[in-house]
């Protein structure tokens, strides 16, 4: 199997559910609260240890207790926490809203995720180094994921990012990617092609494959997920399953098929196994708390 190194965010999730979300200047009763570790980055590399994959994570959380339980969390799950470093500053956290019909909203503070800048990057090379796939996602400073990625290339490795939560990216950017993951509504952002079918999604995609991205792979949540290149595309259906809770959902669709991928899989076969765990993870509550392991996979039956 290849290594994996996560290049991310760790961030303490403070998650509330709600009958409904509150719309501007209005204040709801909430009803069960958590404290769930999450973070995109920690949580896709929680979702590929926890698939059997040998993940390196590259980041930073603050000297605090979230930062304690956060760290405690991925080592429990068996990441490599060697390249993520404390600073006195506050670890950062999420707060999330679920309804009762399994959407969220999110408001995240950064906190020490937007100290990982690029000298950190070449204090941890070496966790590149020794992978041969680099993840990425948005929740750090835009230089130092330019920078990471440009670094990442240079090292001849396979680059996924998660273009989450999406804003614009110069094409310097999308030029070091291999295989761009966003969902629909992260797609129209960076390519600036209104989505409302197929083919504005096919048009979208051919825009970031001429900025240089490989290939995409634009999740479509319960419709499934839809793969583009610049000669063909694949649509895979989604698996049919109560959600409960979206939170985390698209990283452990992405995290997913990063183990894919290391254990050579074919795009097809990536694509049917990250369904899969994107299925399973629905069914669950909160962040990491709801990310299937491989037996958890081997046993479904979607």
């Amino acid at each position: 199997m290849k290594n994996i190194c996560v290049i991310g965010s760790l961030n303490m999730d403070l998650v509330v559910k709600v009958n409904d979300r509150p719309k501007g200047g209005q204040t709801v009763i909430g009803g069960d609260f958590k404290e769930v570790p999450g973070g995109k980055g920690a949580n896709q590399a929680v979702a590929m240890a926890r698939l059997g994959g040998k993940v390196n994570m590259i980041g930073k959380v603050g000297r605090d207790g979230f930062g304690d339980t956060l760290l405690n969390a991925l080592k429990n799950d068996n990441v490599n926490t060697e390249y993520i470093n404390k600073e006195d500053i506050a670890t950062g956290v999420a707060m999330i809203t679920v309804d009762k019909n399994a959407e969220n909203s999110i408001v995240v503070a950064p906190g020490a995720n937007f100290k990982v800048d690029t000298d950190y990057i070449d204090k941890s090379i070496n966790g590149i180094k020794d992978s041969d796939i680099v993840v990425l996602q948005l929740e750090t400073p835009i230089d130092t994921i330019n920078y990471a990625l440009k670094k990442s290339k240079e090292l001849g490795k396979y680059t996924i990012l998660n273009p989450a939560p999406a804003v614009k990216l110069d094409d310097e950017i999308i030029a070091n990617v291999d295989l761009l993951t966003p969902n629909e509504t992260e797609l129209e952002i960076l390519s600036g092609v209104e989505i409302k079918t197929e083919d504005d999604i096919k048009k979208a995609s051919q825009i970031m494959i001429d900025k240089g991205v490989k290939e995409l792979i634009v999740t479509l949540g319960s419709k499934g997920s839809l793969y583009i290149n610049k000669e063909s595309s694949m649509f895979k259906k989604a698996y049919k399953v109560n959600a409960i809770d979206t939170t985390a959902a698209g990283d452990s669709y992405t995290g997913a098929l990063a183990v894919a991928f290391a254990n050579g899989k074919n795009i097809e076969e990536a694509m049917d196994f990250a369904s899969k765990v994107g299925a399973l993870s629905v069914q669950k509550e909160g962040a990491q708390s709801s990310l299937p392991t491989l037996l958890d996979v081997q046993n479904f039956r979607g």
